[in-house]
């Protein structure tokens, strides 16, 4: 396939039109040259001044030439180049990525990304702007090939190993590109030494001005012939060079994406107990995807460098050897002998930076726990000890920086210090050593270029090796996860089940059903279930209950395949399909509600609206901004509990599948959302379809609902059957049941005409609450939409093309203090001046310099090293105030900033841009610095030997201010692209690793495999642009520059000067052509990193809360509150000054020891009412007085240390059991243990190896959330303060295990002031006082007994609807 003919014509006709105008000048001066030469053949008599005139013409004309050639090439370049397009049949898939389908000329140059460029100046570059990959390059196509090689290994196996069979499956796959790669980089290193050998040609040929007969010899050897040679040789080689690295790049990139391809696909067929166990994590697995497959890429990327560099190494040798004799040997044997020294450097560099990863992930788990739970530790006034954690964790990081830090700095000094030191026991080897030394420029600037040369190979060896290391560990760990553990496929059992003898009475189908079960989560523990015997009917509505951790969730997930089976069989009537699957824990996608809901199903409007009802959803989303096109934050983090719950529930009912498994889906909503959503949701949408429904839940209320019943205990089957069969054999059980339901018989047997009428009555409160929210969140609207229009701008603000931010990058250097900025600035101008003397000295060489020489480069190796230190320590400095001053500044932020701003925004801040600060940017820095001073010396040193290249410079100059512009803003946006599309990206990946049971249960593995591929072609697209757009910048860098040198070689013979300062003029040359470049690329990455300090020194402005209180310490008693009366007089509250109040004009008055009910509605102000008492909300009006203090005037850390609150969301935190119950470690054993026990869990601590120092993984995870809300309680009762505060404490518990805690409580803390804010109203039935609210105002206060007895009652009406 091939570009259309008119295009390819265009672009091969400008092309060599500016080729013939390069061609041209040179040829223009040649001939004036020889023209001067036979004026001077022809008359030795002629006078200067002819000469003289005939070389301004020459010079002129030139000039003029050059000027010509660059204006157009700016036309060219600027005046709306036309488009290339792909081929036809390309153009319908959006490919907008052309360089495997245009000619080999525009391959070469990048011709045709001169639109793409031009088009990124005038706007943002997006995914649609970049368009699609072409087939051959999709992470489809190339996970095929990567999977047909790795399959051939185990075919002939040769290979046993994983490993070595991963090995042979990369080379076969991705093999051949490199041997293509690491022929044009042979080909550049080759072209390279074409430098230093023109360079000593030319010098030492300026001293001849013309020659009469021209020989071949005499012809190669003369100055102006070396020049043209030089100028195509620098052009070839930038050209070669560059395609090695395209290559390279793309074979990575190529590479990553089947990588990644196969990773997922191995994630698909994981075995559960590998993530429950905590054998793999999900961080593990995404650092396998992030890190992993990245180190392979760049390992790809740097292989050319093995072949190439002993190439590149045995040249250089040679040729110094060929120009300076054994002298240059000693020099290249210092360069040699230095090498371990910089891979032993280079290791301890990578030993560094393995260790501050460590110590940061370490810290950023804690800092995301930190954050998580930042609600809990503010009301136990927890702060100081999360941030001295957070702090310890960062000392270690800092200890470990440092060491990166100073082994950085040691690399840097050793690549600036080891060519001086090379060079100058060279020189004076070379001159006091060797008898008759030809000591001429012409070689001294030839072999200081080739020390250059030799230098880098060596220098990057380093890199490659550690590279190389790296790839190896990365492909050990690949081989290790895909050796993991699978999933087992279960064959489907279809035969007709018969109903066994104790199943007799029911005759109804059998949906599925296992017998003789045994299962477990790991094959060498024991069984988490056992003897299990279950059918269950098709159709119909089945329920299991059981107290908490009885093995309920493993059921479903048994059924489902996800155990590991030890023994028995699960039976299906009919093949296996789609299961829609709700569990415990909700899963939400990072996506909209409405995608959350449809989960890839097809979009019905009135089955959608019909779950939204069901689920009461509608007044949640229309407080939403974007209502349900709101994007949903990574596992659901802007949404409360019940409503991921929620969604999470309704994705399970719009799916049209035959059976649905809900596993607690009424644990985090209340009585009127629960009832609503049991009858309208699973009783309407579900059972009268005659979908099969397995319904795990606490809510015993709800077994008369029930068409089979299975109850559990301590992992068996307990009993099964309908609610008449336990009745009637099991009477204990049944009685049991009843008691904890609150229900009397006739109670159990209502019909379904009075459920109607309940459903009613709920309905009708659902709209009421609809109404409230809507009215009570208008203004939380408006200011959402205000803050997404801040986004917005913010937006803009970022797309300001052409600006630098330069104030980022004085808040970054003024970071580094009074002292350290002007050493950091005068030690990078003491060193390149010191430089420049040295080349000075060596032009204008003679034996008596050689000691002021050897001064200078003594003094020139000090200052790479101070330079080196000071760039380092700069950055070390300015990190550790950065980092301080936000965790200082987000632990004291009020908690509405937590509310207001996303979670992941925040920790973003703490984890890649304290990462960019960290690492990126003082290496960034000291890069930008040396290429920006090393130019801006060069061409002064030019400017000073011959001033008429100014001239020839100002074209030149302004060719590179469009280029480097037009690029600046391309790569920043290409760079911003490739980092936001890699976040979808891991994300994707993230959430099938938690979501991974559904994602199974619902059969999707294929869609999400498709979302996967989708994910990684935009990434790898991303990529592929932005080192297209390098490429691009380094061949018209290295194109504007060669231009350069041959001005600058034309004005140096022009002016007749010593041939000293005619190869320090070159060499200068060459120095700019190196780091001019550089100095862009540095430039626009500097630009995209100083963005990190710009978001964080936007946090930095966050304002605290006020901790400082009007009383001090020595005038609070030190037992306060020692009673617990809490006196609330007018009280009004609001979350923010912008916002209406939630709580308005409360009175109320506690008395010590009460026990204080507070029920009302969702929304209704019970939660704030609560905060109120710790000062977590805007208190603007009346106060609270507790004991004879206003709260108002206490310290915050006081207040919220005396009092303690247990919370709906039960927050554990990764350690022990100890440090969760008590971090601050003020109590005993003995207490814990009672604490415990008051909980119902001492029974389960104990059954744990370590006890009290059993091990809480990250979020609790290795309990149940039943268990983590118990530990909860636990953690509360430790605290023994005389105001115990309940905020929906018991949603997640099972009514029995309630019971039993309410009755401890009431015994227990008989003595204490209790407020329970009731989940469950039955719970405060035994209260002493209870509060009815109704929008932030009380509507009910007295006796529960007293409501109770008045019909109108809205205490009253709760109860009824409760039971």
């Amino acid at each position: 396939m091939v570009a259309e003919t008119g295009d390819v014509g265009l672009t091969f006709f400008l092309l060599i039109c500016e080729l013939f105008l390069h061609i041209w000048c040179i040829f223009t001066m040649c001939i004036f040259f020889l023209h001067l030469q036979v004026c001077k053949f022809a008359s030795h008599k002629q006078s200067n001044k002819t000469k003289t005139d005939s070389l301004i013409i020459c010079n002129v004309l030139y000039i003029l030439s050059i000027l010509c050639g660059l204006l157009f090439s700016l036309y060219v370049f600027f005046k709306t180049p036309k488009e290339v397009k792909p081929p036809e049949d390309l153009q319908d898939l959006g490919v907008r990525f052309l360089q495997p389908f245009v000619n080999l000329l525009s391959k070469g140059t990048y011709w045709w990304m001169n639109t793409f460029i031009k088009t990124a100046h005038k706007k943002p570059i997006d995914l649609k702007t970049i368009g699609k990959l072409p087939i051959a390059m999709r992470a489809v196509t190339n996970y095929i090939r990567l999977n047909e090689a790795f399959e051939a290994q185990k075919v002939c196996k040769a290979w046993n190993y994983v490993y070595l069979s991963i090995w042979r499956a990369l080379c076969c796959a991705f093999g051949r590109p490199l041997l293509l790669s690491s022929t044009f980089r042979i080909l550049a290193d080759l072209l390279g030494f074409a430098g230093p050998l023109c360079i000593s040609g030319i010098v030492h040929n300026t001293k001849i001005l013309g020659v009469f007969f021209i020989s071949s010899q005499e012809f190669l050897s003369n100055a102006y012939v070396l020049a043209v040679l030089l100028f195509f040789a620098l052009l070839l080689q930038r050209t070669f060079l560059q395609a090695s690295y395209y290559v390279a790049i793309e074979t990575g990139i190529n590479l990553r994406g089947a990588i990644q391809t196969k990773i997922y696909n191995k994630i698909m067929q994981l075995s559960t107990s590998n993530m429950s166990m905590g054998e793999m994590t999900a961080g593990q697995i995404c650092n396998l995807v992030a890190i992993d497959t990245n180190q392979l890429m760049w390992f790809f990327f740097l292989c050319p460098n093995l072949w190439a560099m002993p190439v590149q190494i045995i040249v250089g040798v040679l040729l110094l050897y060929y120009l300076l004799g054994i002298s240059a040997l000693i020099g290249a044997a210092v360069i040699i002998v230095l090498a371990p020294v910089q891979y032993f450097v280079a290791t301890k560099l990578s030993q560094a930076q393995r260790s501050t990863l460590e110590y940061s992930n370490e810290r950023l788990k804690k800092t995301n726990e930190m954050l998580r739970g930042i609600k809990l530790l503010k009301l136990y006034a927890w702060e100081h000890i999360f941030h001295s954690s957070v702090e310890e964790t960062r000392q270690k990081e800092m200890t470990s920086l440092k060491s990166f830090a100073l082994y950085t700095s040691i690399s840097i000094f050793m690549n600036a210090a080891i060519p001086i030191a090379a060079v100058l026991i060279t020189f004076v080897v070379h001159a006091h050593l060797t008898t008759k030394a030809d000591f001429s420029p012409s070689v001294a600037f030839a072999s200081i270029s080739l020390f250059h040369i030799l230098v880098s190979p060596l220098f990057l060896l380093s890199s490659v090796v550690r590279s190389t290391v790296k790839a190896l560990v990365s492909v050990q760990k690949l081989s290790e996860f895909l050796s993991s553990e699978e999933i087992g496929e279960e064959h489907d059992k279809s035969s007709e089940l018969r109903s066994a003898d104790n199943h007799s009475k029911y005759q109804a189908v059998v949906s599925n059903a296992i017998t003789n079960g045994f299962f477990t989560w790991t094959p060498e523990g024991p069984p988490a279930l056992s003897n299990i015997d279950i059918r269950i009917p098709q159709g119909q509505l089945t329920m299991i209950v059981g107290q908490v951790g009885c093995g309920k969730s493993s059921l479903l997930l048994a059924i489902l395949g996800e155990m590991q089976k030890i023994s028995g069989n699960i039976f299906w009537s009919r093949k296996r399909g789609s299961v829609a699957y709700a569990s415990q824990k909700p899963w939400l996608l990072n996506a909209t509600v409405e995608e959350n809901i449809t989960f890839e199903s097809p979009f019905n409007k009135q089955r959608y609206k019909a779950v939204i009802d069901a689920c009461s959803l509608q007044p949640d989303i229309d407080i939403l901004p974007h209502g349900d096109q709101t994007q949903i934050g990574e596992r659901g983090i802007n949404l409360s509990g019940g409503q991921r719950q929620r969604i999470s529930v309704a994705r399970a009912l719009y799916q049209q599948t035959n059976v649905v498994f809900l596993d607690d889906p009424f644990s985090a909503l209340d009585i009127h959302l629960s009832d609503h959503l049991m009858q309208e949701g699973i009783l309407k949408m579900l059972r009268e379809d005659k979908r099969t429904i397995v319904l795990v839940t606490h809510k015993l209320q709800y077994l008369p609902h029930a068409d089979w019943i299975i109850a559990m205990k301590d992992g068996n089957i307990q009993r099964e059957g309908t609610l008449k069969d336990i009745q009637k054999s099991e009477t204990e059980l049944f009685e049991h049941w009843k008691t904890l339901m609150n229900r009397q018989d006739q109670e159990l047997e209502k019909t379904i005409i009075e459920r109607k009428t309940v459903l009613e009555r709920t309905n009708l409160r659902r709209t009421m609450y609809s109404r409230e929210a809507l009215l009570k969140d208008d203004e939380e609207d408006e200011e959402e939409v205000t803050e997404s229009d801040d986004e917005d701008n913010l937006s803009s603000v970022l797309h300001q093309r052409a600006k630098m931010p330069w104030r980022a990058c004085g808040k970054y250097l003024s970071a580094a203090g009074i002292l350290l900025l002007p050493l950091l600035v005068l030690s990078q101008l003491l060193k390149h001046t010191v430089m420049v003397a040295i080349d000075y000295w060596l032009a204008c060489w003679t034996s008596a310099y050689s000691v002021f020489f050897s001064i200078l480069c003594c003094l020139g190796i000090v200052l790479c090293l101070v330079t080196s230190i000071a760039v380092e320590w700069t950055g070390l400095k300015v990190t550790k105030k950065l980092h301080s001053s936000l965790l200082n500044k987000i632990i004291l932020a009020p908690m509405r900033f937590f509310e207001t701003t996303p979670l992941g925004s925040i920790l973003n801040r703490f984890s890649a841009d304290c990462n960019t600060i960290d690492q990126h940017i003082p290496a960034t820095l000291e890069c930008l610095s040396r290429s920006t001073l090393l130019c801006v010396s060069a061409l002064a040193v030019i400017s000073y030997v011959t001033p008429m290249f100014l001239i020839a410079l100002v074209p030149l100059a302004i060719m590179c201010y469009f280029i480097q512009k037009y690029f600046r803003v391309a790569s920043r946006d290409l760079q911003q692209l490739d980092d936001s599309t890699q976040l979808p990206l891991l994300s994707h990946f993230s959430e099938t690793v938690e979501g991974l049971t559904t994602i199974r249960a619902f059969r999707y593995e294929a869609k999400f495999r498709q979302k996967l591929l989708e994910y990684t072609d935009s990434n790898n697209i991303a990529s592929l642009f932005l080192t297209a757009a390098n490429r691009w910048l380094e061949v018209r860098m290295a194109s504007t520059l060669s231009l350069c040198i041959h001005n600058e070689f034309i004005c140096l013979n022009s002016n007749k000067l010593p041939s000293g300062l005619v190869g320090l003029g070159l060499t200068y040359a060459l120095m700019v052509s190196n780091y001019l470049n550089w100095m862009v690329r540095n430039l626009a990455d500097m630009e995209i990193q100083l963005g990190a300090v710009k978001r964080i020194n936007g946090l930095l402005k966050t304002e605290a809360e006020n901790y400082e209180g009007l009383l001090s310490s020595s005038q609070i008693p030190q037992n306060w509150p020692d009673r617990g009366e809490i006196q609330i007089q007018n009280l009004s509250v609001r979350y923010d000054s912008n916002l209406k109040p939630v709580l308005k004009h409360v009175n109320a008055h506690i008395s010590p020891g009460q026990k204080i009910g507070i029920c009302g509605r969702t929304g209704s102000g019970k939660s704030s009412f609560s905060l109120a008492f710790f000062r977590m909300v805007d208190t603007f009006e009346g106060r609270i007085i507790i004991d004879g203090i206003d709260i108002a005037k206490l310290p915050l850390q006081t207040l919220r240390s005396r009092l303690s609150i247990i919370l709906q969301d039960p927050i554990l935190f990764s350690g022990t059991i100890r440090f969760n119950l008590d971090p601050e470690k003020k109590c005993t054993d003995s207490m814990l243990w009672e604490a415990l026990e008051i909980a119902q869990l001492k029974h389960v601590v104990k059954a744990l190896p370590g006890g009290l120092d059993a091990i809480v993984t990250e979020g609790g995870e290795n309990f149940s959330q039943g268990q983590r809300q118990l530990f909860c309680l636990a953690r509360a009762f430790v605290r023994k303060t005389s105001i115990f505060i309940m905020d929906e404490a018991t949603a997640s518990i099972d009514m029995a295990t309630e019971n039993i805690l309410q009755k401890v409580v009431m015994t227990a803390f008989a003595d204490r002031t209790v407020v329970t804010i009731a989940h469950r109203v039955h719970t405060i039935l035994n209260a002493d006082l209870v509060i009815v609210m109704k929008r932030g105002v009380i509507l009910e206060y007295d006796k529960p007994e007293v409501l109770l007895e008045q019909e109108d009652s809205v205490f009253a009406s709760f109860v009824q609807a409760d039971k």
